[in-house]
């Protein structure tokens, strides 16, 4: 345990190491002098910018983006104006701010983003001093120029700019503006509680991660510590994990690093070259040209178990297992006095906890290795703790290491959350890595592999030096039908970087139509589009295509492309004889379809009211219908425009409101008017069948109980129709003596149900015995009643007679 606490100091109650995270990969010849260095916090990217002020066109300054580990990502000449300040957003997008107050963002790969500007008098004044910070509103940027205005954004993707009062006196800007930040009068206090007058002015001042604790540093070298809700941060940096009691704050100069607390001890550590500091959730990251470091408080757990001769259930049971590993009786010792404090269970725990805390494999194993030993002496423990750590812990190792470069340590990882950890990994291109770290942290698909694979099928399209095909099938075999990955959301990107057949070939493989057709119609390809929606079923989606088409292209290619597609031009005709007759008519004139062209005129022909309008669109049908050849269809609708003038001149001059009724009701209608001769006209003149024009004569002249007319009718010449329904006929008109008249004239066939009709039953009777039919027998008998004994006697003699024979 020695050479663990071989590089622990001392300060106050607690102790601080420095851990080497890495050797850095890059190659700096002047180191990091003369440079602009921002490096994002969560083990993020550093930017490093040489000689921002450099003004010479002839040899510009170099951008530089490297990983945490030194590992190049992206270099490219600036080309604008001085840089005053680097900044990094909470999305691990750079931040470039000129002296003019422009402010360039561009991402990780040096792709150039946007812009925004902090105000146009900043033009003037130019930008003395910037500061990017991160707050609960996202990103801020927060400027000072050299009129000593200041202005504030606190959050750069909903940008309002906030002026800020002038600073009165010679007060330090960072001050000035916490204090707003803070909502705290516009001054800074010129002497904070248990500062002295005499300590001087505050030339530098630092917030820590979590905004809770202020430091100031004054020109005379006091260091003053108090609570403060700032959001801005400066050459110092504080060094305090979460939870601790002791805050302390990190200073450094050109050749000292040097830690204080709230006791009157210094830690110092020498400084070959110069170095960054930047400001971590549990500790300070040390940068340089040749390593990397982590300064942070020594968690108490950590310091529990392996500070010398510490007695902690954690250290104890550590104890145990390296003498187990010995075959040593030790380990037995060690077992039984935490068992003898009832501490095995919190051993465990110490072990687990201190594990994730360190940065060393071997610590890791040891310290689980002991855990794991414990807990077999355990009979209710819970391996929750245990089993989240040991996964976490190797998800953290292969993060960390130097090609990769995300040196977080477990408290970051665990404030990060493992999406966003995803996500970053995506955002670097580590698609492998990634897949396998939510395979095995055994994220839902749609949160993590499927997601990375949309990623990654995004960044592929974008490759020029592949194919469209070699993409297409690239995509296809890795994507497959991944849960949650729309290759119309791929294809759409590939559409965004101009590869048009690319995208086409991508939605092949979109399995939802409905997901093909609305990029298909923006990428132009509409007769594609139409097919796939043709294809899906939907007519919805094709009347949505068709709707489309219809807006985008002449009314001559338009009506060429339905012909294509039989499917879409039925639905297309069936909304046109809803919506659009007009087109209607237009769709049959394009395709010569003279029968339906016919059939439109005929039903136009029904909305007119004047009879010209009317007459002169039949006609039009009549010569469509010729050209169809469709003979029966003329002759009918010349039909139709004879009646319709018959009509007209029957209104005119008998104002009989007969106009456009059919030729039946016409007919009906003349009878009821009492104008024989006039549907007697129209039986003639339109071949009216004999049975139809009887019928509607007798019911007519009944109706109007005219039974003279009635039977003159009947005698006029035999009745097509029988006599049988003038029997019937007058009977639903209530009157019998007039049916008895046509009882008489039924053929031998209808005699039965002729009596039966005016209730003669003996007459029925007769009937049935005489034609000796034993169904009509049966009827009448179901019709008799027990006082017609007499006919129920002689019509049982009669069919018992037939039954003999």
């Amino acid at each position: 345990m020695a050479f663990i606490t071989a590089n622990w100091n001392p300060l106050g109650e607690a102790f601080y190491r420095k851990t080497e995270l890495y050797e850095m990969c890059w190659n700096l010849r002047d180191g990091l002098r003369d440079s602009l260095v921002a490096a994002a916090p969560y083990g993020g990217p550093i930017a490093l910018l040489r000689e921002p002020l450099r003004r010479s066109p002839s040899s510009r300054p170099q951008l530089e983006i490297y990983s945490a580990s030194g590992v190049g990502i992206a270099s490219f000449p600036w080309k604008s104006g001085p840089v005053v300040q680097l900044g990094w957003t909470v999305s691990d997008e750079l931040l470039c701010i000129q002296e003019d107050g422009s402010v360039l963002i561009y991402d990780l790969f040096g792709s150039f983003k946007r812009h925004f500007s902090m105000g146009q008098e900043v033009v003037q004044t130019q930008v003395l001093e910037a500061k990017v910070f991160h707050s609960p509103y996202g990103t801020g940027v927060a400027i000072v120029t050299g009129s000593s205005r200041f202005t504030l954004a606190t959050n750069i993707d909903d940008l309002k700019l906030r002026r800020l009062p002038e600073v009165p006196g010679n007060t330090c800007w960072c001050g000035h503006l916490s204090a707003h930040l803070s909502d705290q009068p516009s001054v800074c206090p010129q002497v904070p509680p248990g500062l002295s007058p005499q300590a001087g002015s505050v030339v530098h001042m630092s917030v820590s991660f979590s905004y809770k604790y202020l430091a100031l540093f004054t020109d005379s070298g006091h260091l003053w510590t108090g609570t403060s809700n700032l959001q801005v941060s400066r050459e110092t940096e504080w060094c305090r994990r979460p939870k601790s009691q002791q805050p302390s704050v990190v200073l450094m100069w050109d050749r000292l690093l040097l830690v204080a607390g709230v006791c009157n001890d210094t830690i110092q550590f020498p400084l070959e070259d110069p170095c960054v500091l930047i400001g971590e959730l549990d500790g300070v990251r040390i940068i340089s040209s040749t390593n990397q470091e982590l300064l942070q408080e020594v968690p108490l757990v950590c310091q529990d178990i392996f500070k010398i001769a510490s007695m902690a259930p954690g250290a104890l049971l550590l104890e145990a297992h390296r003498e187990y590993e010995k075959l040593s009786q030790k380990a037995d010792e060690y077992l039984r006095e935490i068992k003898e404090q009832s501490m095995l269970g919190e051993a465990v725990k110490q072990c687990v906890e201190a594990a994730g805390h360190e940065y060393d494999t071997n610590t890791q194993k040891s310290l689980m290795r002991a855990a794991s030993f414990g807990k077999c002496f355990l009979t209710d423990f819970s391996p929750d703790q245990f089993v989240s750590t040991c996964r976490e812990l190797r998800v953290l190792n292969s993060v960390r290491e130097s090609s990769v470069g995300l040196p977080l340590t477990h408290a970051q990882f665990k404030q990060m959350t493992v999406q966003v950890l995803i996500d970053r990994l995506v955002y670097r291109q580590f698609y492998p890595l990634a897949i396998e770290i939510c395979r095995y942290l055994k994220i839902p698909d749609y949160q993590g592999v499927s997601r990375v694979l949309k990623h990654w099928a995004s960044c592929k399209v974008q490759q020029k030096d592949l194919s469209d095909e070699a993409i297409a099938r690239a995509v296809c075999v890795k994507v497959g039908d991944s849960p949650g990955v729309s290759y119309s959301d791929i294809a759409a990107r590939a559409y965004e970087c101009g590869r048009t057949e690319l995208a086409i070939k991508l939605l092949d493989f979109e399995a939802r139509s409905g997901e093909q057709v609305p990029l298909l119609l923006k990428m132009k390809r509409s007769q594609l589009a139409l097919s796939k929606a043709v294809e899906s079923g939907d007519t919805d989606l094709v009347y949505t295509v068709v709707s489309y088409l219809k807006n985008e292209m002449n009314r001559g290619d338009f009506f060429m492309t339905l012909r294509n597609q039989p499917v879409a031009l039925s639905l297309y005709r069936q909304f046109c004889k809803l919506q659009e007759q007009e087109t209607l008519k237009d769709l049959y004139n394009q395709d010569d379809d003279h029968q339906e062209l016919a059939n439109y005129y005929v039903t136009a022909s029904y909305k007119e009211k004047r009879l010209e309008s009317r007459l002169s669109l039949l006609q039009s049908a009549v010569d469509e219908y010729n050209k169809a050849k469709n003979e029966f269809a003329a002759k009918a609708t010349e039909d139709e425009m004879r009646l319709l003038r018959f009509q007209r001149k029957l209104d005119d001059e008998k104002g009989a409101g007969l106009l456009g009724l059919s030729l039946q009701a016409t007919m009906e209608a003349l009878l009821a008017l009492g104008l024989h001769k006039q549907a007697e006209q129209l039986y003639r003149d339109f071949r009216v069948p004999d049975k139809r024009y009887w019928w509607l004569k007798l019911k007519s002249l009944a109706e109007k109980e005219e039974w003279e007319e009635l039977e003159k009718f009947s005698k006029s010449k035999k009745s097509p129709i029988g006599y049988l329904a003038f029997v019937e006929v007058c009977m639903k008109c209530n009157n019998k003596y007039e049916a008895k008249k046509y009882v008489s004239k039924v053929t031998p066939e209808q005699k039965v149900k002729a009596h039966l009709a005016v209730s003669d039953l003996e007459g029925a009777a007769d009937a049935a015995i005489e034609r000796r039919n034993e169904a009509e027998m049966g009827a009448v008998l179901s019709r008799c009643s027990a006082s017609d004994r007499l006919v129920i006697d002689r019509l049982n003699r009669a069919r018992a007679g037939a039954a003999k024979k």
